[in-house]
């Protein structure tokens, strides 16, 4: 049986997988970097690259031991070659360009996209022709697949990635990070006729997606919702204590309409 084993380092995750020729994938390690990056608030490209160097080896180890297979059983090494953050995917071509060469395999460059567009025929045997969104670190895309190496570009964003928006949407409203489950998660119990916020390019032909504005709508919503909680924390306390002192100096409270905001 022919093995593959694939690396994946373009971004924030560390990963190792084994896959045999049917398509069966023998193990799959990852390991996440969430936490190295949690107190940025997004993905840091140098921090990024040096966990990767630091654990791209046991997360390989892993991988062929849980696959039960060693590098002799293996017919290639296939690794990420971009696009990505240039630092993380050095790191993974270097190990497994390295790997391939002591051990005499073959070294298949994989395109990061491509490698996400194809992964729907391993994991669910989708076949060809079908229609992908793609949505992946800066990219967002509607793509028809023909075949492997055969893609057709209908549309994407025209400025931000939807991860983009969701992590800058949940830094503005202090969610933390990663922004598209804490913004999912505070939705839940939100209230969706709120805010009237945009339906970006809605109505217009074509397949292409922009966000920006969108984005950029959730910072007046929050200074408005800011106004609020400051009235209610501040202003309201004000009037009453100054209702007090009023009453203890034998004056009425005067009624006099709020200017503060």
């Amino acid at each position: 049986m022919r093995i593959v084993l694939g690396i994946e380092s373009s971004c924030d995750e560390t990963a190792a997988a084994v896959v045999g020729e049917d398509r069966r994938i023998l193990a799959n390690i990852v390991l996440s970097q969430l936490e190295d990056h949690r107190a940025y608030g997004g993905v840091v490209p140098e921090i990024a690259a040096r966990a990767h160097l630091d654990h791209i080896e046991r997360v390989v180890q892993e991988a062929m031991q849980a696959a039960g297979v060693g590098f002799g059983d293996l017919a290639g090494v296939a690794a990420t070659t971009g696009p990505g953050l240039i630092g993380g995917v050095i790191v993974g071509a270097t190990v497994a360009k390295s790997l391939a060469m002591v051990h005499e395999k073959p070294f298949i460059a994989v395109n990061h996209l491509e490698g996400h567009a194809l992964t729907c025929r391993l994991t669910d045997d989708v076949p060809f022709p079908f229609l992908l969104l793609l949505v992946s670190g800066g990219h967002s895309q509607f793509l028809s697949v023909a075949d492997v190496g055969a893609y057709s570009r209908l549309g994407g964003t025209l400025d931000d990635a939807v991860g983009e928006a969701f992590d800058k949407t949940a830094k503005m409203l202090g969610l933390g990070f990663p922004g598209g489950p804490a913004v999912e998660q505070a939705a839940l119990s939100g209230d969706a006729a709120r805010f009237a916020l945009p339906r970006p390019l809605v109505g217009r032909p074509g397949a292409d997606l922009s966000l920006s504005g969108l984005k950029t709508a959730v910072r007046p919503c929050r200074r408005k919702t800011a106004r609020a909680g400051f009235r209610a924390r501040f202003v309201g306390p004000c009037r009453q204590l100054s209702g007090r002192r009023r009453r203890r100096a034998g004056r009425p409270a005067e009624k006099r309409p709020n200017r503060l905001l």
